[in-house]
This record gives structure tokens, sequence and C-alpha cells, in this order.
């Protein structure tokens, strides 16, 4: 398989194995479209790592299969290859990208469906996209902007240039700089952390802070008002409120 699921301690790994580069052809799409509506489903798996392996993360699209490929024919692919990464960008749980190497094109784009990124300190990222014509097609000109500004995402996707990781984490690009062998422990002890917390909670977090930055103030104000009220009907916030009056804060233990 080109993507597995592998589970332990509550954290679900995305593992991308398509060697050399994990180049993202239709197939390893579409495996990763499945992977992460199960993740969604799993009750085991209470926050999500994405992981290319030591070398590398993805290098992006499958080029040499898209060259094959028409007007017609990409007419009919774009969608599912937007909704594959969609999938990945909407599992309601905590999602990490461990970066190492390159992160390019659709690679980049995978780890932009992420809530947050920890890269190597040798990782390159970038949308070359232009460089063949074309521009991002999995979600780069919209979640692109969103993260960095519209200025710097234009900048990244008009040049096809591709930043180190120091830049990366000026821009936020990235959240966090560390030596390669550091990445997947540092990225899977995040989601193992979280995995401890409350995890409707951290959907509703998640939904409502989503929800917030593709619509006006308004609607988003209304989906954190319809989650805050709808949290006190939940056990995890019976048993939040009652450790911080018995034990002080932090020292709850959710189901």
């Amino acid at each position: 398989m080109t993507v597995n699921l592998e589970v332990a301690e509550g954290v679900g790994t995305l593992r991308l194995d398509r060697p050399p580069m994990n180049a993202l052809d239709v197939a390893t799409q579409d495996r990763l479209k499945e992977l992460a509506e199960e993740a969604t489903r799993r009750d085991d798996v209470r926050a999500v790592v994405i992981y290319g392996g030591e070398r590398v993360f993805a290098a992006g699209a499958d080029i040499k299969e898209m060259q094959n490929m028409d007007h017609t024919a990409m007419v009919l692919r774009a969608r599912a290859l937007q909704d594959s990464f969609t999938a990945v960008a909407r599992i309601p749980k905590p999602v990490v990208a461990a970066i190492t190497g390159y992160a390019l094109g659709g690679g980049c784009e995978l780890a932009l469906c992420a809530d947050y990124r920890v890269a190597a300190e040798n990782a390159k990222l970038g949308q070359p996209e232009i460089l063949l014509g074309l521009i991002p097609g999995a979600g780069g000109t919209q979640r692109l902007p969103r993260l960095v500004g519209p200025s710097r995402a234009k900048d990244l996707i008009f040049t096809g240039r591709q930043v180190k990781a120091d830049e990366a984490l000026a821009i936020g690009l990235v959240d966090r700089v560390v030596p390669a062998a550091e990445v997947y422990g540092q990225a899977h002890a995040w989601a193992a952390k979280l995995a401890q917390g409350p995890a409707i909670a951290l959907r509703a977090a998640k939904e409502s802070v989503d929800t917030g930055l593709e619509t006006d103030i308004d609607t988003g104000l209304a989906v954190e008002r319809n989650w805050f009220a709808g949290l006190f009907a939940t056990e995890d916030r019976e048993i939040g409120m009652r450790s911080f009056v018995e034990e002080g804060p932090g020292k709850a233990k959710f189901r």
C-alpha cells in the first residue's frame, strides 16, 4: 500500500510509503482519502500524525502520470484530487504533519491540511506548479494564503521557489523546526498529549476555528456559541470542572 494507518497510544500515523519520493499519484490520493476517513471514524484514533518517513515527506504529484492526462481527464480527476486532501483537513481530531526532506507541490498542500507542522532543519517546502505552467490544484491557492497571508502566498505560488525550514518558520508555514532525527518523535508527542484530552471539546475547537476562517465573524461566533453551550452536556466537561475545583488546573483525566 502507498499509504498506511498505524495506531498506537491513541495516535494514528498516516504514513506515506511510495519510494523514493512519495510522489502522490492517483492511487496514493485515493488511499489517502480512504484512510483519512477511517481515522475520522475510529474511536481509538484520538489524534493523527502525517509522515513520509525519514528522508522525504512528499515531493509532489506524479508528474509522469499527469503528463499523460488531457483536459478532459483532469476535469474528471481534479475534484477527486481536492477531495482526498479535504478528507485529511476535515479529520475532526488534532492533526500534525511531521515534515522531513521535501514537501513540494502536493506534498506542501498535504502539510497545509494539518493543524500543526513540525519540520526538520533540512526540510524544504514550496509550490512549484507555476514552473510547469500550472497552479496548485489540491488546495494550495486557498489554504496557503489563509496560513501565511496573501502576499507571502503569492510570492511562493508566483515564483515556485522553495523555502528552507528557517524561512518557513519565520513566515508561519511551519510551527516548529527540530533536528531531522527528532521530527517524528516530537510530532507524535504533540499528538499523543492531545490524544489524552477531551475529544469532543477538541473537535469543537477545531471546527469553530476552521469554520470561522471560512466565513464571516457572525457565523463563526454562532458556531462557537453553539459548541460552547453544547459541551455542557458532555461528561468531559463534568470531569474537567470537577477536577479544577477539587485539584486545581491541568490535572483532569478525560475518558
